[in-house]
């Protein structure tokens, strides 16, 4: 065994995949049940069983067993694991370092895999959020552009492919019949399989009355379940293609059930996930995403409908040993080493010409990455002659040549200019509710609007109100024909020079902020930034400047529904 017990001491021996090895002594520790225990779960997380594979990792872990089993000691803890209560878990952590913390979480957890008894409020603590994260992890970036398409491409083609003959095994067994009647066949071996379930060779063998020795003679009985019943392969290609499609994170992939898909019609899923085992959230799925989910739960109906009632709900389930005699459906995450040994079976390289390092974390990273790239952002495949550079496509198409052609083009630059200017000036917000004090607060927008008593008395008062603010001029022409009221939607006036804010407009603005948190979870970014950008980056700044006991109470009218702004119907996210 890599990893095992020492008898006559508390201790642990590890052989590793490069053949090393290596002895940790942890004799004469104080609680020495608990270190015990402990060391149990070390050895689940050792490979092959785990991914800690040297012997400096495998160091940390021991002197986090010393530490815990010393510290509780100091409290006057005796027991094991199972002794184990949540507030004494609770106040180690805290008190605890980051590694220290992540180390003694995966013990528990692992002493948990491998048949320990652990308390259930102890369970969730150690599978919840850490009280001391580690900030020192840097973000993965991006896969390059060509690794991206061959991870898509090698995992849709496995997924298409084993669809394929999914569906071909379904039609086979509904022409077959038992074989100890119609003799056997291929068609015989998937009928039987259709109906008692992944049995394995020694299980098939019973329902026949005959020998496993039999079954193997006659050959089939795998190849007819592997083409019924996904296993770890398909799966991993499922599971890495979702998270390419929906850009949910890893763990929010690995935790969903099928009581987590919510089909609002025939093309459209809530799906409702876990990030970080903390927070619930919930993601208008992408149409591919939708399709492959859609795929998925047809490809594993059948095999959904062996298992028990307990596992039934698991959404990714899979073959336990697709290869033996004895076989059984399992749900959960692949391991790290298991994804690795799935990218060198199938040949997929990165830009080095090694085998691609899957990082699911990274995953997410670059479908966030792509999804603001949709457009165009520099890449050769966007130009419109493959032969030639950004910079010479620039030269030759887009330089105006004529002089019509340069006034057109200084216009655009010149309302672009304007533009950012008037997003550069601050929000007008008025604190106080009286002229005098706009008169004095703000003497810029009194003296470029040539605003008199009257103007600013309204202002203040309420007569000069739209959706969002007051406004100085309503038949201004800003962004209408002039002596006609402005035609311009409410989400506009955050950037007009001529929108003053009060007080009375927290619960509209609010609101306002809330129909862009449902714009943006149903709208690619690249098309948010373009509409609604610029706007949801001002109301922040409009909002920042109001009294927080002002924005508390107004947070009570607000019912984040689309029926509490002035919409058009194709402005509406529901």
């Amino acid at each position: 065994m890599p990893a095992s017990l020492t008898d006559d001491r508390l201790g642990i021996v590890c052989v590793f995949s490069d053949g090393s090895t290596a002895e940790f002594d942890l004799d004469g520790l104080p609680c020495p049940a608990l270190a015990r225990d402990l060391l149990v779960g070390l050895v689940e997380l050792i490979h092959p069983h785990g991914t800690v594979d040297a012997a400096g990792s495998v160091g940390h872990y021991t002197q986090s067993i010393r530490d815990m089993s010393r510290k509780l000691a100091a409290g006057g803890f005796t027991g094991r694991v199972a002794d184990l209560r949540r507030p004494q878990m609770a106040e180690y952590w805290m008190a605890a370092t980051g590694p220290r913390e992540a180390c003694t979480r995966r013990l528990l957890q692992g002493f948990q895999s491998a048949g320990g008894h652990l308390e259930a409020k102890v369970a969730e603590l150690a599978a919840g959020r850490a009280y001391n994260p580690q900030r020192n992890h840097r973000q993965l970036p991006p896969y390059h552009e060509a690794e991206w398409y061959r991870l898509t491409r090698t995992c849709g083609a496995i997924v298409d492919e084993s669809f394929a003959l999914h569906k071909r095994a379904l039609a086979a067994a509904e022409r077959g019949r038992h074989p100890r009647d119609g003799g056997w066949s291929g068609d015989n071996l998937r009928w039987l399989l259709a109906r008692v379930g992944p049995v394995g060779i020694v299980g098939f063998g019973l329902h026949l009355g005959c020998s496993d020795n039999v079954v193997r003679q006659r050959g089939g009985v795998l190849e007819a379940s592997k083409d019924l019943f996904p296993g770890l392969d398909v799966v991993i290609a499922y599971r890495l293609l979702f998270g390419i499609y929906s850009g949910i994170v890893p763990d929010g992939i690995d935790d969903l059930v099928t009581d987590d898909v919510d089909w609002a019609g025939d093309s459209t899923i809530l799906l409702s996930y876990v990030k970080g085992r903390t927070a619930a959230e919930s993601l208008n799925l992408p149409r591919r995403a939708v399709r492959l989910l859609e795929q998925w739960l047809g490809h594993s109906a059948l095999l959904r409908s062996h298992v028990s009632p307990q596992d039934r709900p698991q959404l990714w389930l899979r073959l336990r040993t697709p290869g033996g005699a004895e076989m059984s459906a399992k749900a959960g995450a692949a391991s790290r080493v298991a994804i690795q040994r799935w990218v060198a079976r199938h040949g997929v390289t990165g830009e080095d010409g090694k085998p691609l390092k899957v990082h699911r974390s990274r995953i997410r990273t670059t479908h966030q990455s792509m999804r603001d790239k949709s457009t165009w952002a520099g890449r050769g495949r966007a130009t419109i002659d493959p032969n030639h550079s950004s910079q010479v496509e620039g030269d030759h198409y887009l330089t105006a040549t004529t002089p019509s052609q340069r006034q057109a083009v200084e216009a655009i630059v010149e309302d672009a200019q304007h533009d950012l200017l008037r997003r550069a000036h601050p929000p007008t917000v008025v604190t106080d509710e009286d002229a005098a004090a706009l008169v004095r607060d703000y003497p810029r927008l009194t003296a470029a609007l040539g605003l008199d008593d009257t103007v600013i008395a309204e202002l203040v008062g309420g007569a000069m109100d739209v959706f969002t603010a007051a406004c100085a001029d309503q038949l201004s022409g800003l962004h209408g024909p002039k002596g006609k009221p402005c035609p311009a939607r409410p989400w506009v006036c955050l950037l007009c020079p001529l929108a003053v804010f009060a007080p009375r407009h927290a619960a509209n603005l609010l609101r306002l902020k809330a129909f862009f948190s449902r714009q943006w979870q149903q709208m690619p970014a690249a098309q948010f930034m373009a509409i609604f950008g610029p706007y949801s980056q001002r109301i922040g700044q409009v909002l920042d400047r109001f009294d927080p006991a002002v924005l508390a109470r107004a947070a009570h009218d607000v019912g984040d529904r689309d029926d509490e702004l002035p919409l058009r119907p194709e402005e509406s996210t529901r």
